[in-house]
């Protein structure tokens, strides 16, 4: 059966790196980040933006679930409201596959140094990604906390949960 991974995590997590990493060990796979389909200048956080993103995503999942070349399909996006990926996938269920909902967490520390390191020191993503940290803890997901692994060990724990 398909399996879908579905990879979150507030900004600067690691989501991003780690999807890419994973992709390229499972065979037969394919990866889709969410941020992807917001690439538009400028950034519109619309009513009706937001639903074509839905829309694209929730497209191009099923596409790849139907794909008979693909045992996997990763997505990864920030997903910070579980009533965001309960609506993805309701729109997916007309095909079958597996679901493996996996968040990325790390600890304050870590994340500030992460995002300075990839934005810069006047980023304003800091803030928000460390106001959002706390919506993941009750989300029903498998939980990787990041902090102290490498790229490679936090795959080698996902292909584990596959």
């Amino acid at each position: 059966m398909k399996k879908l991974i579905i990879i979150n995590g507030t900004m600067g997590v690691g989501k991003s790196t780690v999807s890419k990493e994973l992709s390229q060990r499972l065979q037969n796979s394919v990866w889709l980040d969410g941020d992807w389909c917001w690439m538009m200048n400028p950034w519109n956080f619309s009513d009706e933006n937001k639903s074509m993103v839905i829309d694209n995503i929730c497209y191009i999942l099923s596409n790849f679930l139907k794909n008979s070349s693909f045992e996997y399909v990763i997505f990864c996006w920030v997903l910070h409201l579980e009533s965001i990926t309960d609506l993805i996938l309701e729109r997916l269920k007309s095909v079958e596959f597996q679901t493996f909902k996996i968040t990325l967490t790390c600890a304050k520390e870590e994340l500030v140094d992460r995002i300075i390191k990839r934005d810069g020191i006047k980023s304003g993503n800091v803030e928000k990604s460390i106001d959002r940290l706390s919506l993941y803890e009750s989300m029903n997901t498998i939980k990787i906390d990041t902090s102290d692994l490498k790229v490679e060990e936090i795959v080698a724990n996902i292909i584990k949960i596959l």
